[in-house]
This record gives structure tokens, C-alpha cells and sequence, in this order.
């Protein structure tokens, strides 16, 4: 769009310094005044018969219509507001378009542009410190996408790994995970002193994975963080070299631990069987394998494309409709910021990871169709609650793909249509007027949401501490013993 519009400015420039008017260039390269006047305001791509056209006219070289430079400081001005009015900052402030016509100065252009200079300043600056890891998760996730959120070496490495535990069916116990451990070098050690910035540290010096206490009721997240640590060996990773580096490492053994603890060619097996059935149910899944309801349902977006041919969405989001991970490859439009990601933004009220708060049982997964501006969706919602606050798992298909699934014949169904803010965002103007001018509500602030990530070796951890605790629980470089 910047390259047709500096395009036509050029062409403008030349034609009015050869003062020729457009009917007169039109009658010369043989267009219409019309078309010529679109392609001047970057409207229509000219063909390049009638780029030379032009040229010849205008007597310059192909060249220099082509130029990606604006041919004066006021085109410059020019394509700059264009540019920047078509921003994602600009669209979500719902104020018009200033189109820059002769009436309108240079100085004014100047201001213009620099208005919207500070605008995307305060933008970028706003989410300046999770900045660089939220455009990195943004590509990681696109990136993903692409691939059916499918990764074949680390579905064949967890095979692998699982060869030297033991597994042979069901659920993958705590003693074969600490066999795998073993064969990768490591001892699992629960302790009750973990660094408050980690979830398990890796002794590599002494073979020790470091874990939460044994007690936690149920563990089955301690099989996962097990796997995950191990996991790094296994995928041979290297220190991180930043943030797009880190959450790569973070995505595939969160996959890993994924992939041993519900082991391909036994969930392909298993989710076959309930598709034949027209009986697929992620709580099914989940209880199979022995996992939590969100491990299942990610588990189902790596093998329903890649083995079982249909697309799929999942998304985790809190009780407030903050969305907190998403992935889909079936359409289903999630609200973005500036950069694209998607985290923090909020859901509509129709969604089910929404409607599914306002039911008084929870205990069952509740199933609903929703109409969007891009299909009709069918989803299954799970509620739970973290320390955190409350959350819901959302795991869905298009309308299509609804008939394999259990609780397609639900009659719950809603319509969303979002981003458009008189779907659910736009308050009642009547209580608007009213209210706007009479109450003064205080927000409940997340503090790590203000405060930034520690600066050390791996992002978000603390140095000093995760050191200090490897020196008191084993023999460190200073030769201490517990």
C-alpha cells in the first residue's frame, strides 16, 4: 500500500512540475482521468505498460517512478499519515481518516504526523517491558500454527525416552519418569525450598533435578516438570540467547512432557477409536492418560489435525476473560493487540470460556455453539479453579467437525460479534451517561504485570537465589556439602 502510494505521489510530483493537468497525462498514456487520479493516491496498481506510458509522457526513466523515496518532504508527510492511520493504535480510537487535500498545510501534515509519532510511542511503551517476549510468542505461535502445532522430532524423542522407562500402556507412572531421569543422568529430589522464580532446577554438575515436594495432592503436575527438565537434555538445548530463544525451548518440552505422558501411537490409537464412535470428549482423553484437563485438551490440538484430519482451537482464559494461551488452526479469530499477541487480551461474553462461569454446576464440561463474524463454532468448556483465581479450558472445531464430538447435541448456542464493540463491550448508553460522571471504581492490579522480569542468565529467574540454593543443597563450585 506505501509502495503504490509513494508511486502516485511521484507521478503527481512530475506531472505538475511539467504542468501538465490529469485530463491532459490521461490523454497521453491513454487512460481515463479516473484511473489516472486512483493511481496518484495510491488507490490502484498501474500496469507497467502504463508505468512506461507515463514515463514517456512525463519524460523521466521508469526509474525514478519506481523510486521507494518520496519525491518532496510534503509527499513524505503524506505517506506518512497514511501509513499511520492505518495502524492498529489509530483503528481502535474509531476517529476518521484525514485525507490530505491542497486546503490542508504542510505545518498542519507536520503536526498530523507528529501526533501520531507520540501516539505509537506510548503505545509501544505501554507494553515496552514484555515487549520483545510478546513478539516472540507472537511469531512462535504463527509459527506453530503453520505446522498444525505438530513437531515430529519431539514426538519421536519422547518415544524414544519412553523406551528407556518402561512404558508399554495407560498412564506413564512416577517410577517410569524417574527411570527415564536415570537414563539421561539425573536423580529427582522433591524439596520444600525452591526459588521462588522456578519451578525445578537442574543440578547439571551433580545429575540432580530438583522438584516441588512429593506431597502436593494428586502430583500429577510433577510428572510434567520432571519430564519438562529432562527434556532439555533430551532436545539438546543450549543456554537461551534471549527471549524468542527461551520460549522456543519452553514450547518444545512443555511438548515433550506432553508427547511422553501421552505417548502418540497410544492417543492416536485411542482418539481413533472414539472419532469411529462419533465419541470424542477430552475428559475421556484426560482420564485415559492420567493428566490434567488442559494437558488433554493441548495434547488433542498436536494429533487431531496431523493424524485425525480436523482443525481444532484451544484456549485458556481466566473468570475475568483475560486470555492467558491460545492456539488454533480452524479460523477462530482471537482478539489481538498491537503486536498480535493475544495473551491479556479479553474474550467476548458469548464465548464459552466465558458463558461456562455462569452455570451453577461446574463439575461437568459444558458444551456450546457459538455463531461468530467467521463460522459457527462448537466448543467444550472446563472451569477449575488455581491459585491464581478461576480459569476455563476451551477446546473446540468448527460447526462441521462437531458431529464426531460427544455433546454436539447440545441446544446452548450463542451469537458473538466481536471485535465489534456493541457486541459486549459497549456499555448501555443510558447507564453510561449516568454512571460515567458518578462512580469511581478501583482495578484490581496484577503485580506481575507491572513488575519486570529479573534480569539474569535465563529470563525471569534470579540468580543469586537459584545459586545460593544449589550450594546448600550439594557440592558446589566453592566445594560446600550440604
Amino acid at each position: 500500500m506505501t509502495e503504490l502510494l509513494t508511486l502516485g505521489l511521484r507521478v503527481r510530483h512530475h506531472r505538475t512540475t511539467t504542468s501538465l493537468t490529469l485530463d491532459e497525462l490521461a490523454a497521453q498514456v491513454g487512460c481515463s482521468p479516473s484511473q489516472l487520479s486512483l493511481v496518484e493516491n495510491g488507490k490502484r496498481e498501474p500496469r507497467l505498460t502504463l508505468v512506461h506510458a507515463l514515463a514517456r509522457s512525463l519524460d523521466v526513466e521508469v526509474a525514478d517512478l519506481l523510486s521507494p523515496e518520496p519525491p518532496t518532504h510534503r509527499a513524505a508527510l503524506e505517506i506518512a499519515l497514511d501509513r499511520a492511520q492505518r495502524s492498529p493504535a489509530y483503528a481502535a480510537l474509531g476517529l476518521p481518516d484525514v485525507r490530505p487535500s491542497k486546503s490542508l498545510t504542510t505545518e498542519t501534515l507536520e503536526a498530523l504526523v507528529g501526533l501520531h509519532t507520540e501516539l505509537a510511542r506510548r503505545v509501544a511503551a505501554a507494553i515496552a517491558t514484555p515487549e520483545e517476549a510478546r513478539r516472540a510468542n507472537t511469531e512462535l505461535r504463527r509459527w506453530m500454527r503453520e505446522r498444525d502445532n505438530y513437531l515430529p522430532d519431539v514426538e519421536e524423542a519422547a518415544l524414544d525416552a519412553l523406551r528407556w522407562g518402561g512404558y508399554t500402556s495407560g498412564a506413564l507412572t512416577h517410577r517410569s519418569v524417574a527411570r527415564i531421569a536415570e537414563h539421561f543422568g539425573f536423580t529427582l529430589l522433591h524439596v520444600d525450598d525452591l526459588p521462588h522464580s522456578t519451578r525445578t532446577v537442574t543440578d547439571l554438575a551433580n545429575g540432580r533435578i530438583y522438584l516441588p515436594p512429593a506431597s502436593i495432592p494428586g502430583g500429577l503436575g510433577l510428572r510434567s516438570l520432571a519430564l519438562q527438565a529432562i527434556g532439555h537434555r533430551v532436545l539438546g538445548h543450549s543456554t537461551p540467547r534471549g527471549y524468542a530463544d527461551f520460549l522456543r525451548q519452553r514450547l518444545e518440552i512443555s511438548y515433550f512432557a506432553s508427547a511422553c505422558l501421552l505417548p502418540r501411537d497410544a492417543a492416536v490409537e485411542f482418539l481413533t477409536a472414539a472419532k469411529k464412535a462419533k465419541d470424542l470428549a477430552v475428559e475421556d482423553f484426560r482420564d485415559a492418560f492420567g493428566v490434567t484437563h488442559e494437558t488433554a485438551a493441548l495434547r488433542m490440538t498436536n494429533l487431531l489435525t496431523s493424524h485425525l484430519d480436523l482443525r481444532v482451537h484451544f484456549l485458556r482464559a481466566g473468570d475475568d476473560g483475560a486470555l492467558y494461551r491460545g492456539f488454533e488452526n480452524d479460523g477462530m479469530a482471537f482478539p489481538t493487540d498491537s503486536t498480535g499477541a493475544i495473551e491479556g487480551q479479553s474474550i467476548c461474553r458469548q464465548w464459552p470460556a466465558r458463558v461456562a462461569f455462569t452455570r451453577r454446576d461446574r463439575t461437568t464440561e459444558y458444551h456450546q455453539y457459538t455463531d461468530t463474524p467467521h463460522g459457527t463454532y462448537w466448543s467444550s468448556t472446563q472451569t477449575g479453579e488455581a491459585t491464581a483465581g478461576a480459569f476455563a479450558i476451551s477446546f473446540g472445531v468448527p460447526f462441521g467437525s462437531a458431529k464426531w464430538f460427544r455433546g454436539r447435541e447440545t441446544t446452548t448456542r450463542t451469537v458473538s460479534r466481536c471485535p465489534d464493540p456493541d457486541c459486549c463491550r459497549r456499555p448501555d448508553p443510558e447507564l453510561a451517561a449516568y454512571w460515567s460522571q458518578n462512580s469511581w471504581p478501583s482495578a484490581t492490579v496484577h503485580a506481575h504485570v507491572l513488575a519486570p522480569l529479573p534480569s539474569g542468565t535465563f529470563p525471569g529467574v534470579d540468580d543469586s537465589e537459584v545459586y545460593a540454593f544449589l550450594e546448600r543443597h550439594g557440592n558446589g563450585a566453592t566445594g560446600r556439602s550440604r
